[in-house]
């Protein structure tokens, strides 16, 4: 059914059409669908939707869209949605919401739930705290498998995975137990016979990075979170992993960009928000680049001496500035996959160098015999060869090293990418770049 099929059932009044055509959706495609209504027509569509159907897609939506249709909807259908929601995903909407919706959403909810909220709420934001799930099945070692059984078949389908279930102890972590298991062993077997006690486990504050690159890493379903006596308090599972994966993949490409990140998307950011998550980094890069203005005024004599030289400078800082961020792209994905550490940092820059040489070394060749035909000059094939091999081991030192030094120092590696180092290289290019035909041409 498209958008405009939709549009005429709706005109039509055929609600109980639009209601059967509906079921055949993906909550995903509701919503996107929804962004196009009006808001009349996203609320009449709202309440066509089964309870299920209606919470899923309303965690699918934007915030703007959360934010309009709560304020449309009435108390009883407010508290409907938030039953069937999950707990983390009533907390990603009550983050967003303004402080008069996110009262009304929280008295719509029993006090045992608004509770587990507050308590989500107070963790710090991007801990694993902060995006776990507080509905788990948690088994007792003391029971038979078929009790486990019957337990998963009783509350099951309130909870966000029924794949690994968890035996605590006086709340305490002891042990997992993947459903497999279960289903494949005698049915009298107690559970402290067959879970697995050598768990992986993430606590309350790591950082949510930490808890992605721990799913990632084990190829888990949920991993549990732990604060530290050890007592279970929820579950970080994998679809709230690929959000926090996308979030941090989006903001780091800002960062590498030289723009401050955004939670908004392109199309819902203002003008406004664009240009001031923009205009820091560009002033801040105008001004750097002052110093390479400088250099440049200190070689004039130079440079009226052999006016040619100037020609050179752009592709000599464009190379320079190319090699240092495919340097730093490397090393910033290896730090991301936790493929590179700090400790790595004097190996990566040895490799860079060898790496520079090659490459540095097939570009001067290359360049020089430009020169030559272009030029008929033999000397300044070789200066600017010698300045190319500099300049592509002096960038590839700095985007090596950059990134690694933010990781060390608590930053975001990101912020260490293309425009900052691309600058940096700039003023090291000129400076060498000048050292070199000054002394060769004894200008």
């Amino acid at each position: 059914m498209t958008e405009e099929r939709m549009l005429e059932l709706l005109e039509t009044r055929e609600y109980k059409e639009l209601k059967a055509e509906l079921e055949n959706f993906h909550p995903v495609d509701i919503a996107q669908l929804l962004e196009e209504f009006s808001e009349k027509q996203r609320v009449l569509v709202f309440r066509l939707l089964s309870k299920e159907e209606a919470a899923e897609t309303f965690t699918y939506m934007s915030s703007e869209m959360q934010e309009a249709l709560v304020s449309k909807l009435t108390d009883a259908e407010i508290e409907e949605v938030v039953e069937e929601m999950y707990l983390d995903d009533v907390v990603d909407v009550l983050e967003e919401m303004p402080a008069n919706l996110v009262e009304r959403l929280l008295l719509s909810t029993d006090e045992e739930t608004r509770l587990q909220i507050n308590t989500l709420l107070q963790y710090p934001n991007d801990s694993a705290g902060s995006i776990m799930n507080v509905e788990y099945i948690a088994l007792r070692k003391e029971m038979t498998v078929a009790d486990a059984i019957l337990k998963i078949r009783q509350v099951g389908i309130n909870r966000e995975t029924i794949y690994t279930c968890y035996v605590t102890e006086k709340k305490k972590l002891i042990g997992v137990v993947d459903v497999k298991d279960l289903l494949t062993t005698g049915e009298n077997r107690l559970i402290e016979e067959i879970m697995e006690t050598n768990m992986i486990y993430v606590h309350t504050h790591d950082d949510q990075e930490e808890v992605v690159s721990v799913i990632n890493k084990y190829g888990l379903i949920a991993v549990p979170v732990v604060d530290y006596e050890m007592c279970m308090v929820g579950i970080v599972t994998v679809d709230d992993a690929m959000d926090v994966l996308q979030e941090e993949t989006t903001e780091d490409m800002s960062m590498m960009a030289g723009i401050s990140p955004n939670e908004d998307s392109y199309f819902e950011a203002s003008i406004w928000q664009h240009a001031k998550s923009r205009f820091p980094w560009l002033l801040f890069l105008m001004l750097s680049a002052t110093i390479t203005g400088l250099l440049l005024g200190h070689y004039e004599d130079a440079l009226a001496v052999m006016p040619i030289l100037n020609t050179f400078v752009p592709m000599l800082t464009g190379t320079g500035g190319n090699c240092g961020s495919q340097s730093s792209t490397l090393i910033i994905r290896g730090l991301a996959v936790d493929e590179i550490e700090f400790n790595d940092i004097f190996k990566a820059i040895f490799k860079e160098i060898r790496v520079a040489l090659v490459v540095g070394f097939m570009l001067a060749l290359v360049n020089g015999v430009r020169i030559i035909i272009m030029y008929h000059d033999p000397l300044l094939a070789l200066a600017l060869g010698i300045t190319l091999m500099c300049t592509v081991m002096l960038a590839k030192t700095i985007g090596c090293m950059l990134p690694l030094i933010a990781k060390k120092c608590g930053l975001d590696p990101a912020i260490m990418a293309a425009p900052l180092i691309t600058t940096l290289v700039d003023t090291g290019t000129i400076f060498v770049y000048f050292s070199i035909v000054t002394r060769i041409f004894h200008l």
